[in-house]
């Protein structure tokens, strides 16, 4: 067995062990290895299912299992309650937009630029995403700061109801355009370098759903195991004096460490169209599922449910759309771009710190 089966298995193992219990330094380290080895698997399987199935519905399969599980981890956490349930959907989802569309793509931008100088890519799919991206972040996250039916930066009843439909309808739509009636928007550009991979003859059907379950169960580990770090991330962040609003950050950059690897991985061979993919998808992903789930568990959730925007935030995220467009208008970028946007993930990042 190679140590992409054995690493889920160990992290599956650690993760019964350590549910629910406080861990020392010792064993906090110890998880800590195991969830950075769940990653690199997570990769490695979600790459073999993506060469088997090909673009894009391997960046699809990525995005929709992290986000599958990311959801069933907020409405635990949400269930448990405790004084930033409120407003936990909210910072996650806003967390998982920034760090996709700032974090995700500049990284692939610069990565990709550095070796063929100017990135190429299909401005009609990366376009559309981005469309889907916005309009779903706006109805879900920016209108409730404005609407007036209640009190406070929330929808009432009939507005998260239309909002939860909305999403999932405008989520639907475009995974049925991105796979059957424009699947050729969302295929890699061919830069001046070929990569080996593109002549690589891909692997069986066996090894292909062999990987996507070990996918799932690698998937499983990294948000669980984010989940048993959490109190000793809650414990760093407030011994350095960060806001506790801080550890969903760190958490969101835990769930998104395998499509932010599978990305970088992607662009440095030339394609990053999939580092795309991954990027707005996994946004997507974020909004049109998180949004309807969260309303259908509302009906039992005590308590309110933050979803507006609050104004540094609501200026990130418009800053963010504009630099977006720019940067998906002509199809093709280079390290400038990438720079840009990583300084928009530094930005987000620092007034997250300094609120």
């Amino acid at each position: 067995m190679s140590w992409t089966v054995l690493v889920p298995v160990l992290g599956l193992l650690a993760l019964a062990l350590t549910w629910g219990r406080d861990l020392g330094t010792v064993f906090v380290v110890l998880v800590a290895v195991v969830l950075a080895g769940a990653v690199l698997a997570a990769v490695h399987h979600a790459e073999v299912v993506a060469h088997r199935v090909g673009e894009p519905f391997g960046s699809l399969v990525l995005a929709v299992a992290v986000t599958v599980i990311e959801v069933a981890l907020i409405v635990t956490l949400m269930i448990s309650g405790g004084p930033g349930s409120a407003s936990l959907a909210r910072d996650t989802v806003f967390a998982a937009i920034m760090l996709s569309t700032t974090g995700i793509v500049g990284l692939a931008l610069l990565v990709g630029a550095r070796r063929f100088h100017v990135t190429l890519f299909n401005a009609e799919g990366s376009g559309a995403a981005l469309a889907t991206v916005t309009t779903l972040a706006t109805l879900s996250l920016v209108l409730p700061t404005f609407t007036t039916s209640q009190p406070g930066p929330e929808f009432s009843p009939a507005q998260l109801t239309f909002a939860a439909l909305a999403s999932l309808t405008l989520y639907v739509t475009f995974v049925l355009t991105q796979t059957v009636r424009h699947r050729d928007f969302f295929l890699p550009v061919a830069q001046t370098e070929e990569s080996e991979d593109d002549h690589a003859p891909p692997p069986t059907t066996r090894a292909a759903l062999i990987s996507l379950g070990m996918l799932l169960v690698s998937l499983v580990v990294v948000v669980g195991l984010a989940k048993v770090e959490s109190p000793a991330i809650e414990d760093a962040v407030a011994a350095v004096g960060f806001p506790p609003s801080f550890v969903g950050v760190v958490i969101a950059v835990l769930v998104l460490l395998p499509e932010t690897l599978a990305a970088v991985r992607a662009a440095a061979r030339g394609r990053i169209q999939t580092s795309l993919n991954l990027a707005y998808g996994s946004a997507m992903a974020s909004i049109g599922l998180t949004i309807p789930t969260i309303a259908l568990a509302s009906t039992w959730l005590d308590g309110p449910l933050v979803l507006g925007l609050g104004a540094t935030q609501l200026v990130l995220f418009a800053l963010t759309v504009v630099v977006s467009v720019l940067t998906v208008v002509p199809g093709r970028a280079t390290r400038l771009q990438g720079g840009v946007h990583l300084v928009l993930l530094a930005a987000f990042v620092f007034l997250a710190v300094n609120p």
